[in-house]
């Protein structure tokens, strides 16, 4: 083959979007349904439209072609092509994250859904509002082992909020009205619609509700005014109390009220991993993160309180450890959620409010403001002295060097050159998830977004492009490492095609570096197969896929690469950081250990 046949060739690959669809359009087209009566696709689009569904990103097949010949046809709702099923739903998920909207994906049967599965998981831990358009083979198919079947709804069951089969499109507008309602509302989470080939290509009158009731399915917003009252008497007689709050708060868009009532209460709060930003990081009441890689003063205070108040969180395992331990200190415990189900599940309260956060907060501070007494001055004095003193042990504190780039340096020079923009920060998952949560210090809510639950590997670049296209003035930086990118890398092609130019830093230790930690403290240093020693050159392959690669290999060169970063606002840019292959996330609790029982560093060893 000659240099000209390849330029040929090259030319044709490279035709764009609008050249194939108007080559496309010269074609016969597929026959279609009269405007009385749209068929099954072009009734989703409709409904979509209706729930004002901006983007949707998706990956198609044969069971959802007539949708996507339906999306084809209109221009309101922009899919967006991934690479991977996979990275459709983690992309929708940062989305809706980052907004507050409910996200979308579509996907087709068998191995699309299949494929999409770890991405509804990951919503479905953190109580995302997701829908998920799944495709189906046709309904006389289903059960016949058919090209592309699975049991969709057997396969999601254990992993959604809900999930629906439409068998007959005369259901279907009503279908997709209740699960956007379902993700949106109560507790949210992802709801998967799964819909047969042949119900996308009947037709059916439309119609699509502007509200829809559930008898089944009516979630509390107010809190029960005795509980609250209660909660209140106990709030301002506490002698040691601490304010901790989750992802519910963040949810909830509750981070306002949460302020009202540490201002004025003037008590301690925290945050969880994914209650990051509920309350500014520079607030003096603020103890920094809890739990598993928590801050010491966060996690005595935890440990040794006598009132606690806790607010859509969970009482999870990487919050309070060992809960026999947690539960060997006496204190008294209101627990707010929204989801009845989440309260005495791993630690028994003493007064339980079921109801939305914003709504019981509001009555709360209401019911403080009205109360005759008033915290005790004297013993919240003597509380404060005793914070202060476990703040004195710098717990964050680590070594920083001119020969090698610790990583907690990168991530503390990021939030010294954006702390005054508009920036969000997503992550993937391990060592540089905790340091990105402990030295970036979020003033705002949703503006980090990582898997919390899950602990899902992958998610942070196609967190990223789902924010990037709902905040495209906004800077959006991806905290990874040589592991986790990976994962989705392919979608660096999504981010030139849709033109979300995200920033990539990546703090390539050369190890999977959590395993990596806790098999050098809990496996006696066996490092099994958590050494990457094939890794691509990341500079090369990001120019492959057509944007910006810098490789950053000394301390005093991090600052200038991070700024040039910025200053291409328009391009994609990766940054492979070579960092300490030794350094570990501290403080740390060991498994099956007390939040209290931490390790501050090797020295504990």
């Amino acid at each position: 083959m000659d240099f000209r046949q390849r330029n040929s060739q090259r030319f044709e690959m490279e035709m764009s979007a609008a050249e194939v669809k108007r080559a496309a359009q010269a074609q016969p087209s597929s026959p279609s349904s009269s405007a009385d009566e749209p068929n099954g696709s072009e009734i989703l689009v409709r409904c979509l439209q209706a729930e004002g569904v901006k983007y949707l990103w998706g990956y198609p097949g044969g069971a959802v072609l007539y949708i996507y010949d339906a999306l084809y046809k209109q221009n309101t709702i922009e899919h967006v092509l991934v690479r991977h099923e996979q990275a459709a739903v983690h992309a929708a998920d940062g989305y809706a994250r980052a907004t507050g909207d409910v996200g979308v994906a579509l996907v087709t049967s068998g191995p699309g859904v299949t494929n999409a599965v770890t991405g509804i998981a990951t919503a479905y831990m953190d109580s995302i509002p997701m829908v998920i358009i799944t495709g189906q083979v046709p309904t006389p198919a289903i059960g016949m082992d058919a090209f592309q079947e699975c049991d969709t709804v057997g396969i999601t069951r254990p992993i959604v909020k809900h999930n629906f089969l439409v068998k007959d499109v005369r259901d279907l507008a009503l279908t997709l009205k209740k699960a956007f309602h379902i993700a949106r509302t109560g507790r949210p989470g992802p709801v998967v619609v799964d819909i047969p080939k042949d119900v996308s290509l009947k037709t059916a009158p439309f119609e699509y509700p502007a509200t829809v009731a559930m008898r089944s399915y009516n979630p509390v917003k107010k809190g029960h005014g005795g509980q609250i009252r209660k909660a209140v008497q106990l709030l301002l007689q506490a002698k040691r109390p601490y304010i901790y709050t989750g992802g519910g708060v963040i949810l909830g868009n509750a981070s306002a009220e949460l302020r009202q009532l540490v201002d004025l209460l003037g008590y301690p709060c925290t945050n969880t991993l994914m209650g990051l930003g509920a309350i500014a990081a520079s607030d003096p009441r603020f103890l920094g993160m809890l739990g598993m890689h928590g801050t010491y003063e966060a996690n005595m205070t935890m440990q040794n309180c006598d009132v606690l108040l806790a607010i859509g969180a969970r009482f999870d395992d990487r919050v309070i450890g060992n809960p026999k331990h947690f539960a060997s200190v006496e204190r008294k415990i209101i627990h707010v959620d929204i989801d009845p189900s989440s309260i005495s599940k791993r630690v028994r309260v003493d007064i339980p409010i079921v109801g939305d956060t914003k709504e019981v907060l509001l009555e709360l501070i209401a019911q403080i403001r009205e109360a005759q007494a008033r915290p005790d001055a004297a013993a919240l004095s003597a509380w404060w002295s005793q914070v202060n003193q476990w703040r004195k042990r710098d717990c964050l504190a680590y070594k920083d060097s001119s020969d090698v780039i610790k990583p907690q340096m990168v991530v503390e020079k990021l939030w010294q050159l954006t702390r005054e923009r508009d920036t969000y920060i997503t992550s993937d998952v391990g060592q540089h998830q905790m340091w990105a949560a402990q030295f970036y210090r979020f003033e705002e809510p949703r503006r980090w977004i990582n898997s919390g639950g899950l602990g899902t590997m992958g998610v942070g670049l196609p967190y990223a492009m789902g924010i990037k296209l709902a905040k495209p003035d906004s800077d959006v930086f991806c905290i990874t490492g040589e592991g986790s990118i990976q994962m989705c890398i392919q979608e660096l092609s999504t981010c030139l095609q849709y033109k979300t130019p995200v920033k990539i830093v990546s703090l390539n230790n050369r190890y999977l570096g959590m395993v990596r930690q806790w098999q050098q403290l809990d496996y006696g240093g066996r490092y099994s197969h958590s050494y990457m020693d094939a890794l691509p050159d990341f500079v090369k392959l990001a120019e492959a896929y057509g944007h910006v690669g810098l490789l950053v290999e000394k301390p005093g060169d991090v600052e200038g690469a991070l700024k040039e970063a910025i200053r291409l606002k328009d391009r994609t840019v990766f940054l492979d950081v070579r960092t300490d292959p030794t350094e570990n996330v501290w403080p740390m609790v060991q498994a099956g250990k007390g939040i209290s029982e931490m390790l501050l560093g090797s020295e504990d060893l």
